[in-house]
């Protein structure tokens, strides 16, 4: 089973051998371990760059690409009480659970897509299934 590790600063991942097994739609990204506790990250996926952030307990999965100018939103900081990311590059400002646009010149929704721990894993729908 392929797996995604991050790069050297925790930021974009690629694919190495891992443990983990695609089920249900669903593939290993990332340890549980490697996506800290409100810090955005990153993976690159064959079908596209994914950021992932994990908040009180819960993980979220999203297109890291900002809809403006196309930035990485792992580049950028939680807002809105952690409930949202902001662009690094000109504020816009995103709604976690439904890739909305709350602030700033963005106008379109980010990709949201479904997500898991399984087993010390954190594992995402595949790219296309949204949540």
């Amino acid at each position: 089973m392929e797996r995604l590790d991050p790069g050297p600063r925790g930021g974009l991942g690629r694919l190495t051998e891992g443990r983990g097994t695609v089920e249900e739609g669903f593939r290993a990204i990332a340890s549980i371990a490697e996506v800290p506790e409100g810090e955005l990250r990153a993976f690159d996926l064959p079908q596209g760059r994914v950021a992932i952030v994990r908040v009180e307990q819960e993980i979220f999965a999203f297109g890291d690409e900002c809809t403006h100018e196309g930035c990485s939103l792992a580049e950028g900081a939680l807002g809105g009480q952690e409930e949202s990311v902001i662009c690094p590059c000109h504020g816009s400002e995103f709604d976690l659970r439904t890739g909305e646009p709350l602030e700033g010149p963005a106008e379109d929704p980010v990709p949201v897509y479904r997500v898991r721990e399984r087993e010390g894993w954190i594992e995402i729908g595949a790219i296309g299934e949204e949540g």
